[in-house]
């Protein structure tokens, strides 16, 4: 926090009443850095580590315009306009907006996928002040007729770096190319990468520049520890940190990092199975699903959430103490992110990750964007010697593929595997040249026409055996 206080903020009354009523009364330094700007109507490139209040530093100014120059939003039509990477980051914006604009008369709505789309267009209908959108949902509601973006006054991207790193990059220049040219434009990161540069020059004009922390920087009140480990005992590891935690921290909560939908729920499962409430949240959830059990997640009713990269930002709870990598994430910034789950607001929190063999590579990224290692956490010794020394050793270990549960667009072992076949079936044939002339020679069953060698049968020595019977015996 900083010794600025909200009230020496020229923001408006209903504002500042609604900030007393919730015991707000510094700004972070984001927000003591950026309201005044905004406030100004320039443009802004901002980046800030996870955490640190990067939604009020947008939602208290944005409110504040609407405050001093009410209008009706037009049908359809949207005067502000928010896109998030996911719908959970989506709900929790719209939850601060009607926080911090409780006392002001606002038409606010969200629109994104996963749900029925009825109540959305519903709700465009009679116009929004403030939209919260995921570019997908968005974009099909754009081109059905439903949402009018002639009238947007003002455009922030939350979170730019992921919807990046999510290939939501051609959903924005679609989105802001029916956005007037004449808008206020904020863009909000925890990373500042050459992209996101490259980004804020199309969409901004003159805008200020605002960074709080160097790019990989994590909260300094996270004890960051890793663990080395063998893969097949992650489970037992995770086990036994939960129950011991479950005598000695009852009120707190635990966030546990899956690299797979399908491992999060199996997960979750398990530990129920031994007595320790748990659930998930992934990709494979509805958002219904989703929103019930984070809502659970808050009320403490659940002590344990196990989620894939979909809550590693979003995700913003108050008593989350602990969070786990149960996977290390394959790509680097993840692991700021998720970590940055806890320590929220200047509190303080926990952050443990399991390193099998196989990790040792992205444990070696994770260090080289945090720029400094990792200790071994002192309070547990379940730790796998020769992976320690393999690590510290700093001897060569390829960093794994991808094999995200399609977390990412293109990415995941399904497409790895199909490029692996088509790449078998067109690299030639490994019998040699009788099965080759057989092909060319008119057996028609075994290809898929013409002679490109797209056969995927040629590589059966019992094809080929059939053939030589059928060419001895004409």
């Amino acid at each position: 926090m900083t010794d600025t206080l909200y009230e020496a903020l020229p923001l408006a009354a209903p504002i500042q009443r609604a900030l007393a009523e919730k015991g707000y009364t510094h700004p972070s330094p984001i927000q003591a850095k950026a309201i005044p700007v905004l406030l100004q109507g320039r443009d802004l490139l901002a980046c800030a580590q996870t955490g640190t209040g990067k939604t009020a530093a947008f939602a208290l100014p944005i409110l504040d315009q609407f405050a001093s120059n009410p209008r009706k939003p037009f049908r359809r039509g949207v005067r502000c306009l928010i896109l998030t990477p996911t719908r959970e980051l989506a709900v929790q914006v719209m939850q601060s907006f009607e926080t911090y604009g409780k006392y002001i008369n606002l038409r606010i709505g969200m629109v994104f996928g996963g749900v029925s789309e009825k109540p959305q267009i519903k709700n465009l209908f009679q116009g929004l002040d403030v939209c919260v959108a995921t570019t997908g949902r968005l974009l099909d509601l754009h081109q059905q007729g439903h949402v009018d973006l002639s009238q947007v006054e003002t455009l922030i991207l939350d979170e730019a770096d992921r919807m990046l790193d999510m290939g939501f990059i051609r959903d924005i220049r679609k989105i802001a190319a029916a956005i007037p040219q004449n808008r206020q434009t904020l863009l909000f990161s925890a990373t500042m990468a050459p992209e996101i540069t490259k980004l804020a020059n199309n969409l901004m004009n003159d805008p200020a520049e605002i960074r709080i922390a160097p790019q990989g920087t994590t909260a300094e009140k996270i004890d960051q520890g890793v663990l080395f480990v063998d893969k097949g005992n992650k489970q037992n590891l995770l086990i036994e940190l939960l129950k011991n935690r479950k005598e000695a921290h009852r009120s707190e909560l635990s966030l546990v990092f899956s690299r797979t939908k399908h491992g999060a729920k199996n997960l979750a499962k398990k530990l129920n199975s031994i007595g320790i409430e748990a659930d998930s949240i992934h990709g494979n959830k509805s958002q219904a699903a989703r929103q019930k059990t984070l809502d659970l997640f808050k009320q403490g009713r659940i002590p344990v959430l196990v989620a894939t990269d979909v809550a590693a930002r979003g995700i913003d709870v108050k008593n989350i103490t602990l969070v786990i990598n149960f996977d290390l994430p394959m790509e680097s910034d993840a692991y700021v992110h998720r970590i940055g789950r806890t320590a929220r607001a200047g509190e303080s929190g926990k952050a443990l990750s399991f390193c099998s063999l196989e990790e040792v590579a992205l444990l070696r990224e994770v260090e080289k964007l945090i720029k400094k290692k990792v200790p071994v956490d002192s309070d547990h010794a379940h730790h796998a010697e020769a992976i320690q020394a393999l690590h510290e050793s700093g001897a060569r270990v390829e960093k794994p593929k991808n094999g995200g549960g399609g977390q990412r667009r293109g990415g995941g072992s399904g497409g790895q595997r199909r490029g692996g076949q088509a790449r078998s079936r067109k690299g030639g044939n490994p019998g040699g040249p009788r099965a080759g002339s057989r092909r060319n020679s008119g057996g028609g069953n075994n290809t898929s026409g013409g002679g490109n060698g797209s056969s995927s049968v040629s590589n059966r020595p019992q094809r080929r055996n059939a053939g030589r019977r059928k060419t001895s015996n004409p």
